[in-house]
C-alpha cells in the first residue's frame, strides 16, 4: 500500500466526514468503520460512521457503535450528514450499488473527497483514491495498513485494535478461510499486542446470542436444510413465519451458512433468510469452488470466491427452483 504524505493533510482539513457500509453490514465492515471514525476523532475531524440499516446486536460491545446512525430509521437526519460532509470513506464495498438506500445520498454529493478501501472483486471507479487489495482478508486488515501508513503503530489504540480484529476474525471465519495469510496473523499478533484479548473478543461475538437463537439453529438445521447432488450442496431457507417464529434478531443468522460445509461431500452451502418479500442469500464454497461469479450472474450479488451474497425478489420458493435449475452450472464453477 503506497500512500502519499499528503492525504493526511488531506484528512485533517475536512471539517465533517462520514464513514459508509454496505447494506445488511457485517464485522468487517463495523469493525473497519468504528476504527476509522476513531483514528479521524484522535486527528481531530468529526466523524460519524452510517450503515444502511441496523448492524447486529453482537457488534454492540465495540466502543462507538451506540453513536453509530443508520438509514433505515433515521433518513433525514442521515443524508443531511452525508450532504454537508467535505470527506466520504466508504467501506467494505466496491460499488455505490452496494450501500442500497445511501447511493442516492451518496452519489449527490459531488464535491467531498472520496476514499474507497476494500478487498472485494471487480470493483467499481467512484472514489477520488481507491485503496483495493482482494487479496486481502478482509478490508479492516486494510484499514489497519492505511492507519499505520498514515500514521504509526503507537497510532492505534485499543478501541481501534478491537474494531480491526473483529473484522478480521469475523471475515475469515476465525482465521479459518483460505483468504488468510501471514499478514492476516502478523496484524492479528501485533493487535493483541496492544491489549486485544482473543478469547474476549471472540466471545464477544459468538457466545452473546439467545436461547431463541439457538433454537433456530436447531431448526434450520433440521427442518430448514436440503442436500442436492449426493450431498455436494447444500441449501438451507427460512422464510419469514419461521424467523418470526423464533423472534430473530440481526446476526442470530451469522455463521449459519458455514455449518453444512462441515459435511464432508458438502463443496457450496447457500443460506436464503425472507424479509418483506426479499430474499437474501449468502454464498459459501470450499477450495476453487467459486460462488462468487454465480451471485453476480443472477442474484445482483457478488463478493468473494469462496464467500459471496445476493438478494432475490421473487420469492423463496421461486428462488430455491431457480437454483435447482442451475445446479450444474453452479457445481462447475
Amino acid at each position: 500500500m503506497q500512500i502519499k504524505p499528503e492525504l493526511l493533510k488531506t484528512i485533517r482539513a475536512a471539517n465533517q466526514a462520514v464513514i459508509l457500509s454496505h447494506r445488511s453490514p457485517d464485522g468487517d465492515s463495523i469493525g473497519s468503520s468504528l476504527a476509522i471514525c476513531h483514528f479521524l476523532n484522535d486527528l481531530g475531524v468529526k466523524a460519524n460512521v452510517i450503515t444502511p440499516d441496523p448492524a447486529p446486536d453482537f457488534l454492540s460491545w465495540i466502543k462507538g457503535f451506540d453513536q453509530m446512525h443508520n438509514h433505515e430509521q433515521h433518513s433525514s437526519e442521515v443524508e443531511g450528514m452525508i450532504a454537508n460532509s467535505d470527506l466520504i470513506f466508504c467501506l467494505d464495498f466496491n460499488s455505490p450499488s452496494r450501500v442500497g438506500s445511501l447511493e442516492e445520498a451518496l452519489q449527490a454529493n459531488t464535491n467531498a473527497y472520496r476514499i474507497n478501501i476494500d478487498h472485494h472483486q471487480e470493483p467499481e471507479d467512484f472514489c477520488d483514491l481507491q485503496i483495493v487489495d482482494t487479496s486481502a482478508s478482509s478490508t479492516a486488515e486494510l484499514v489497519y495498513q492505511f492507519i499505520i501508513e498514515l500514521a504509526t503503530l503507537e497510532t492505534i489504540d485499543l478501541a481501534m485494535a478491537e474494531a480491526i480484529y473483529t473484522g478480521i476474525l469475523t471475515d475469515t471465519g476465525s482465521f479459518r478461510f483460505s483468504s488468510t495469510s501471514a499478514k492476516t496473523h502478523e496484524i492479528a499478533a501485533r493487535l493483541i499486542s496492544i491489549g486485544v484479548q482473543p478469547q474476549n473478543v471472540h466471545a464477544a461475538v459468538y457466545d452473546s446470542y439467545s436461547a431463541e437463537r439457538l433454537r433456530l439453529l436447531g431448526y434450520a438445521l433440521n427442518e430448514g436444510l436440503k442436500l442436492y447432488e449426493n450431498d455436494k450442496l447444500a441449501i438451507i431457507s427460512l422464510d419469514d413465519s419461521v424467523l418470526k417464529k423464533f423472534q430473530f434478531k440481526r446476526g442470530d443468522t451469522e455463521g449459519l451458512v458455514n455449518y453444512p460445509l462441515s459435511i464432508k461431500s458438502v463443496k457450496i452451502s447457500i443460506l436464503l433468510t425472507e424479509k418483506d418479500g426479499k430474499i437474501k442469500m449468502s454464498f459459501r464454497s470450499k477450495g476453487d469452488m467459486a460462488v462468487n461469479g454465480f451471485a453476480r450472474d443472477h442474484f445482483d450479488g457478488g463478493g468473494h470466491i469462496n464467500a459471496a451474497g445476493g438478494i432475490s425478489h421473487i420469492g423463496m420458493q421461486a428462488t430455491i427452483e431457480k437454483i435447482e435449475g442451475l445446479i450444474d452450472e453452479l457445481l462447475k464453477s
